[in-house]
């Protein structure tokens, strides 16, 4: 259960959104807003349905419908006002001493909303409450109880009668952390039994925005996930992971003072044992194996190995070996994905669990997608450069209570092996390509994504069933989505292959995008004839 969920049944998932998360995906190959994140998470939450949304920066209680009689039950009990909100915001001026009502037209203009002569109808009551500590400051705390539903409503109500919330900068409100405005409360009534349902959530406006989003995703069967995502929370240039109970800082530069001070802060918050940082190099491969891995800063070493633990499966770290510490967090929820045989709402995965299923883990690193399938219940096949992932693949596997002598693991270059397993006769019901964004190998050379993603999959289709699943993956910042769903699909139709299904996913929550931290993480989940 995802730690955001409050309740659910049969018909109804209620979730506690946090600030910073939009309700949906505001464009293709934007960031999973909540809502697609879940529906693609297990299959019993894959029709799930939007009956109302939240802004991206307001937090709170959502209610989706699982089922059409609740869809249209909600449906009809919000377009009635049968539905009953609360809503609690913060301000720095000024407020009404006693509870009003404001009723407007309000009408869209450009980016912002304002009330006019013509619109929908729009009404909401507000009470203040009582004065209220945050920070070094001393603010009102006001209860807003929207009667209709437009949108934007009470943050245009609360601006036109000077009041602005908190954070608020597009109507006005002082700067801050966060839009200071919360769900706190639904009401209605239950669409099979009737009987009055109603949802609370306190607001935690105390809690930082960055740390909230991460509590709502992360749960117990996860202890590695990461913290800073550079510009998106507020850090540009600086990347900071939690892996077990360490910490983990990534930058192009040493650290600076200001972000010595946050690590020590965040070693406090989350009583690490100790913090280590890693310089970001493009160059790499001419550095010694010590001067390229993490380097202590405060507190405890770790272990040469220690593990971690993602969705309930183990694997093991290290800042001993290098640049590379083992796994690459990022892509959780994918292999996620094997575990649970759901790619996406409308993309079942059920060959992943049948034991008869082979899977080829192409450029496998240390083995993390293997080891999901194998678990699932899939015979894996791991093909890498290295002899020393390999290895460190098989104590992935043996972590896991996996037997490694019941899967291959084979050394060697991708390209000159993909032709070999060919002619061998060899096919695949899933075919696995997250290659480095830059390789080379004594047999093909050099291999960019942005450049020779195409000839991969052209190299790995005659490996790959009828109706395998193909999944591709690059971190390559500069390679456009675009571009990249082009290439792969080029490559499957001059191979003569069909798509049947096919799903595009960015990189997980946690690792948030924003206009000043766009994505760099791009995966394409192909079904194909």
């Amino acid at each position: 259960m995802a730690p955001c969920v409050i309740f659910e049944d049969d018909h109804l998932l209620a979730v506690n959104k946090p600030a910073g998360w939009n309700t949906h995906a505001p464009s293709p190959f934007a960031g999973e807003g909540i809502y697609d994140w879940l529906r693609n998470r297990e299959p019993r939450w894959s029709s799930l349905a939007i009956i109302h949304r939240l802004d991206k920066e307001t937090s709170g209680l959502l209610v989706f419908g699982k089922t059409p009689l609740a869809n249209k039950s909600l449906t009809e009990q919000f377009t009635q006002r049968q539905v009953y909100k609360k809503y609690l915001l913060l301000t720095d001026r000024d407020v009404p001493k006693k509870e009003f009502t404001a009723k407007s037209k309000i009408v869209r203009i450009g980016e912002r909303y304002a009330s006019g002569a013509t619109g929908d109808a729009a009404e909401t009551k507000f009470t203040p409450i009582h004065d209220a500590k945050f920070g070094n400051g001393k603010l009102k705390m006001i209860l807003a109880e929207p009667l209709t539903g437009r949108t934007h409503q009470i943050r245009v109500h609360a601006s036109e009668n000077g009041f602005p919330i908190l954070g608020d900068t597009l109507y006005g409100g002082t700067p801050s952390s966060r839009v200071f405005l919360h769900a706190g409360e639904i009401e209605f009534a239950h669409p099979a039994t009737g009987q009055p349902m109603k949802y609370s959530a306190a607001p935690d406006f105390d809690r930082e925005t960055r740390l909230a989003l991460r509590t709502a995703i992360i749960g117990t069967e996860t202890n590695a996930f990461r913290l800073v995502h550079g510009a998106s929370d507020g850090w540009p240039g600086w990347f900071v992971e939690k892996p077990s109970d360490y910490l983990l800082s990534q930058a192009e530069t040493p650290l600076k003072p200001a972000q010595t001070d946050e690590l020590a802060r965040l070693v406090k918050v989350f009583n690490v044992r100790g913090a280590y940082h890693k310089t970001l190099s493009r160059h790499v491969r001419q550095s010694k194996t010590a001067d390229a891995s993490p380097q202590l800063v405060s507190g405890e070493a770790a272990p040469e190995r220690f593990e971690i633990l993602e969705n309930g499966i183990r694997y093991e770290m290290s800042f001993n070996e290098g640049y590379s510490v083992g796994i690459f967090l990022d892509q959780r929820d994918n292999r996620r994905r094997f575990l649970t045989g759901h790619v996406a709402a409308d993309f079942p995965f059920p060959e992943i669990r049948d034991p008869k299923s082979e899977i080829l883990n192409c450029f496998a690193y240390t083995c993390a997608f293997s080891v999901c399938a194998a678990k699932a219940g899939a015979r894996a096949t791991s093909l890498d450069l290295s002899k020393k992932y390999l290895e460190w693949g098989k104590r992935n596997f043996a972590l896991n209570g996996l037997d490694a002598t019941k899967h291959d693991f084979i050394f060697g270059d991708t390209f000159d092996w993909l032709r070999r397993l060919v002619k061998k006769g060899r096919m695949f019901d899933v075919i696995v390509l997250d290659p480095p964004t830059f390789s080379q190998s004594k047999e093909n050379g050099t291999f960019r994504a942005e450049k020779d993603f195409g000839k991969l999959v052209t190299a790995a289709l005659p490996a790959l069933k009828p109706n395998g699943v193909l999944l591709c993956s690059t971190n390559a910042a500069d390679f456009a989505p675009e571009k990249f769903l082009s290439e792969i699909e080029n490559a499957v139709f001059h191979a003569r292959r069909k798509v049947l299904k096919k799903h595009f996913i960015p990189q997980p929550p946690d690792f948030p995008i924003s206009r000043s931290e766009p994505a760099y993480l791009k995966t394409l989940w192909l079904k194909i004839a």
